[in-house]
Formats: structure tokens, sequence, C-alpha cells
């Protein structure tokens, strides 16, 4: 098996040598890996793919809930479930195109053969996640506007805000898991991983449009798979939402406080399973070596 050798401990530098070598050793910080990783995906067709996914959905089911009959602000608590809950494979599908193009491409040396793979590799998935987050603002917005021209956008500025920001920090674990994975095991395998996540997340707010089909405030009502990463996107989307809901006309004290005790302890697991995953990740492609492509 042939392996990639770099050097790649903590600091990016060579355990040896006196200061001369350290001082031509190449640095490589976060901000200028973060630059090289935007100015790579200028080029990469995952730009148009979320954004042709989030105008998409966005603007179809906007349309649909500024004329269905259903209750609006429901509409909008179905609509931040459902792209939670497609988080798990839009994540799987985009770590795992990346993770191909760029063994195609180079072999992975872009993340392997640097000064310090922890650094690039942070670079990378946070420049996919901005990706993500500003698709999710995106199609939140251009749900929102089908709801304003008829008149039926009854959510304040916070629940919209706070829609956007549960949905980008509860995925921030997926692409630390799904990554990794693609770069174990390949594209397909994130995929299908990605696909598995999609249905535990559904089942986790009880199926698909279960909150409007029956009035349910779903997201706070926890079982045992809104405890899984994969659920963790479509909970903190949905619970701002839910939180409008419950403290407006239609909603009562007692529902509202349901819904904000679950804000915290979803959140706190979130940030706490980022730290630890992220923990976990840095140390793990530290000592990563992969097959190359064609032995």
């Amino acid at each position: 098996m042939t392996r990639v050798t770099t050097n790649h401990e903590n600091g990016g530098h060579g355990a040896g040598g006196g200061g001369a070598s350290r001082a031509s050793a190449p640095c490589m910080t976060l901000p200028r890996a973060l630059r090289a990783e935007v100015l790579r995906l200028r080029r990469s067709p995952l730009v148009p793919l979320h954004l042709a996914c989030s105008l998409a959905a966005g603007a179809a089911c906007g349309a649909y809930f500024a004329l269905a009959p259903w209750d609006a602000s429901m509409g909008t608590d179905a609509f931040a479930q459902l792209l939670g809950s497609l988080m798990p494979l839009m994540a799987g599908i985009v770590c795992g195109l990346d993770a191909d193009g760029e063994g195609e491409a180079t072999g992975l040396s872009g993340l392997l053969a640097v000064p310090s793979r922890r650094v690039a590799l942070a670079a990378r998935l946070l420049a996919l996640w901005l990706m993500g987050a500003a698709a999710l603002a995106l199609a939140l917005a251009v749900f929102a506007a089908p709801l304003a021209l008829a008149g039926r956008q009854a959510l304040g500025p916070a629940a919209w805000a706070g829609a956007a920001l549960g949905l980008a920090c509860g995925s921030v674990p997926l692409y630390l898991v799904l990554y990794a994975v693609a770069l174990a095991w390949g594209r397909n395998a994130t995929i299908a991983a990605g696909a598995a996540g999609l249905m535990l997340a559904f089942f986790s707010l009880g199926g698909l449009a279960h909150g409007l089909m029956t009035g349910e405030l779903t997201a706070a009502g926890a079982n045992a798979l809104s405890y899984l990463p994969t659920s963790w996107a479509a909970l903190l989307g949905s619970l701002p939402v839910e939180l409008a809901i419950a403290g407006g006309p239609a909603g009562s004290a007692g529902a509202a406080a349901h819904v904000a005790s679950a804000i915290g302890p979803a959140a706190g697991l979130c940030a706490t399973a980022t730290v630890l995953l992220a923990g976990g990740v840095a140390a793990w492609i530290s000592r990563f070596e992969p097959t190359l492509r064609g032995e």
C-alpha cells in the first residue's frame, strides 16, 4: 500500500532542527488557508449546486404556502424542518463530491501534503460550511418572499434569523463526520450515510410535515432520535420558529415555555458534540494515511 508521507504534527513544523529550519518552514495560517479555499471554490461546481438548490427549494415551497390553505407560520416551521432534515444528505453529497474531486485532482495532497493538515482540513470544512450556511439563509429568504407578497408572513425577524442560525450551527457536526467518512471510505459511502441521516432526521420529528398536519410543535417534543447529530439541524432550525408561534396570538404561555426549555439542551448538546468531534477529527487527520488511487 502506497502512503502519503508529510510533516503533519501539531504545529506543522519539524520536531528537530534549529531556528534556521523553523524560520524557513512555510507558515500556514487559517485565514490564508481559508482564502485559498474560497479561491478554489470559485471554480467549483458546488457553488452553482448550492445556489440552484436553495433557489428551487425556497421558491417552490414559498409559492406553495403563499397559496395553500395551510397556516403560513406552521408552513414555515415545516420548511425549516425540511431544510434541516435534508442537511445530512446535502452535507454527504457536498463532502463526498469535494473529497472525491480533491482525490482525482491532487491525490489528496492539497489536504495531506501541507505543513499543517489540521489547518488545511479546518479551512476546507469552514469554507464548505459557510457555503452551506449561506445557501440555507438564501432558501429561507426566498421562501419568505412569496409569503410577504401574499400578506401571509406573520413571523418576526428574530424567528427567521434564529432559524437560519439554528440550521447552520446544527449542521456543523455533519460536515465534521461526513468529510472524514469521505476521506476514509469515499463518495458513495458518504452519500449513503447522508441518506440514512435524512431518514433519521425525519423520524426524529415524527415524519415529514407531521406538525403541519397535526398542528403540533414537533421540534419541542424530543424522542430518542433527537439526540443524534443527524437531527440537530432540523431541531435547532425549527425551535426558533416554534417559539415565535407559541408566543403568538394562537399560542400560550405554557407552550412558549415548553419550546423555550428545549432550546438550551439541544444547543448545548450540539455545541458539546461539535467540540468533541472537532478534536477527534483533528487528531485523526494527523495520522490518516490513505491508499493512493490506482494502487
